[in-house]
């Protein structure tokens, strides 16, 4: 059995911002360096021990892995199986400037989100197929994954079985645990975000350096 610690990477400025990001390599906002470095700190004093450690080789998902590599003393091993889904020519743009540009594109998503592609990039349907090729050749054992929304989606629709848009209505925040088995697809949690919050705040952000 393989447990798998899906783990997405801390903010960027086009989070912030609300901008399509896709393969763009966009670094980490300050913000989302105190998010990597809080949640190293906290599987730091994880009980659990993790076998392995991957990323995304797209630069945010990096940045978020490497004070966790450092801090539970794994090698970073980054693969593109990883990235966030390839949105094309959407890439750069706000949701407005989407429908603007793009709008036959965003009727047939509203009919068939998980098989539409994105205009010049991938459809959902893409990035649950190499997502799934990768957890098939991972060995037994615990794993982190860092990774990105998109593909967490994808895994929770695939390991719960999820018909229609079911699998868009999960809030996935920056630097948020979800943890599931495979090939058992069972899910253990969604979305946890307790290093984030109130009684992690003693975790400044200067004490993780």
């Amino acid at each position: 059995m393989k447990e798998v610690w899906l783990i997405r990477h801390g903010e960027t400025e086009w989070n912030a911002n609300k901008r399509f990001q896709g393969h763009l390599d966009i670094p980490l906002s300050p913000r989302g360096i105190g998010q990597a470095f809080r949640l190293a700190e906290r599987l730091s004093r994880s009980q659990e021990s993790f076998d392995s450690l991957y990323s995304s080789d797209l630069r945010r998902a990096a940045e978020t892995a490497a004070p966790l590599a450092q801090a539970i003393r794994l090698p970073l091993l980054t693969t593109p199986l990883l990235r966030e889904i390839d949105v094309g020519e959407l890439a750069g743009l706000n949701r407005q400037e989407a429908e603007a540009r793009f709008p036959e594109f965003l009727a047939q998503a509203a009919q068939d989100p998980w098989n539409t592609p994105r205009p010049g990039g991938e459809s959902m349907a893409q990035v649950a197929s190499r997502l799934q090729a990768f957890l098939q050749d991972l060995p037994p054992g615990r794993h982190l994954v860092v990774t990105h929304g998109g593909v967490i989606r994808a895994a929770l629709k695939l390991a719960l079985n999820l018909n229609g848009e079911a699998w868009r209505r999960f809030h996935i925040q920056n630097t948020s645990i979800t943890r599931i088995l495979f090939p058992g697809k069972e899910v253990l949690c969604v979305g946890d975000v307790g290093h984030l919050e109130t009684w992690a705040d003693h975790l400044s952000d200067e004490s993780l350096k």
